[in-house]
């Protein structure tokens, strides 16, 4: 069976508006996630590191299989409508996860919210996952157009999100490990700040937490008008011949070929999930990084509350 190694680096900023950062991540291999929390002070950021800490313990699995995440996304939901319900306190939950299968070890990328994950192959950026969002739904309408959408006054609200529903609806898919391919998990503060070209441009220069480290920057130089947090992941595999596969929850064959939104250098998209509907100081110098496992305290550490050590994970 073939091993997936992993190189990557994260950062977090609270941005140059907000007083608290309510973005939460984990850069544990195999899984790496990004929870962007709603709610305000005392709720979104609660929201986030329940989550957080959910997928850390979902991290120390083995084999880790795509029902276990599902698994966690379920509990972390349950775990944040008992802790607040009267506020509806919620966070978004997407992410990376290296999975281990009879036919050869896989990518699953899994949404829900409007963070989201992409995909750098050689030259070409994709937009992987799909944004549960009014203005995604107004994009897939033809309504509005993806540019339009970053500046849009109703792009904040979500139509999925954890803690919003006691039934979840996530969104997940199955890719190969591709060697040389990168990942982008980031929150909304990156991509409403930096449009697709300079994410493109930036995230194809350096290694994965200089490549981190250029997108929160830009995202505060922009603005900064939101928390911003980027996990670049950097995939080695020797097994370039896996047959690519997505099976979401949900298909809606109708958006077959737009609803999977991308630059326009994008591959040929997977086939799209239904979007269901449903509702520290500022500065760009409060960043936080992490570079690869190097803490004992590992729940610190995917917090974005310690750094961690440059390595290589297999």
């Amino acid at each position: 069976m073939t091993v997936i190694r992993f190189s990557y680096g994260a950062a977090t900023s609270v941005g140059r508006v907000r007083q608290v950062n309510e973005d939460s991540f984990l850069a544990l291999p195999p899984l790496f996630v990004v929870a962007d929390g709603m709610g305000g002070h005392g709720a979104g950021n609660v929201a986030s590191r329940i989550a957080i800490e959910e997928m850390t313990a979902c991290a120390a699995l083995r084999p880790l299989f795509a029902e276990a995440v599902l698994t966690a996304l379920e509990h972390a939901n349950r775990h944040i409508i008992e802790r607040d319900e009267a506020n509806r306190m919620g966070t978004t939950a997407t992410g990376l996860a290296g999975l281990e299968t009879a036919g050869g070890d896989h990518l699953m990328v899994f949404n829900i919210g409007d963070s989201r994950v992409y995909r750098l192959s050689g030259d070409r950026l994709e937009q992987v996952t799909v944004d549960h969002s009014e203005v995604q739904e107004l994009v897939l309408a033809g309504v509005i157009t993806r540019e339009q959408a970053r500046t849009h006054p109703r792009r904040n609200i979500v139509t999925r999100a954890l803690g919003s529903d006691p039934v979840l609806h996530a969104d997940h898919w199955l890719l190969p490990a591709t060697g040389g391919d990168r990942y982008l998990v980031c929150s909304d503060g990156l991509f409403n700040e930096v449009p697709d070209d300079v994410i493109l441009a930036l995230l194809s220069n350096g290694g994965p937490q200089q490549a981190a480290d250029a997108l929160v920057v830009a995202a505060n130089e922009a603005g900064g008008h939101d928390n911003v947090t980027a996990v670049v992941v950097d995939i080695d595999s020797d097994d370039d011949g896996a047959v690519e596969t997505t099976l979401p929850r949900e298909v809606l064959a109708r958006d077959a070929g737009s609803a999977r939104t991308r630059v326009d250098i994008a591959p040929q998209p997977l086939q799209p999930p239904h979007a269901r509907r449903g509702p520290l100081d500022s500065g760009a110098g409060d960043q936080r990084r992490a570079r690869g496992p190097g803490l004992v305290d590992v729940g610190l550490a995917g917090l974005g509350l310690a750094d961690a050590g440059p390595d290589d994970y297999a």
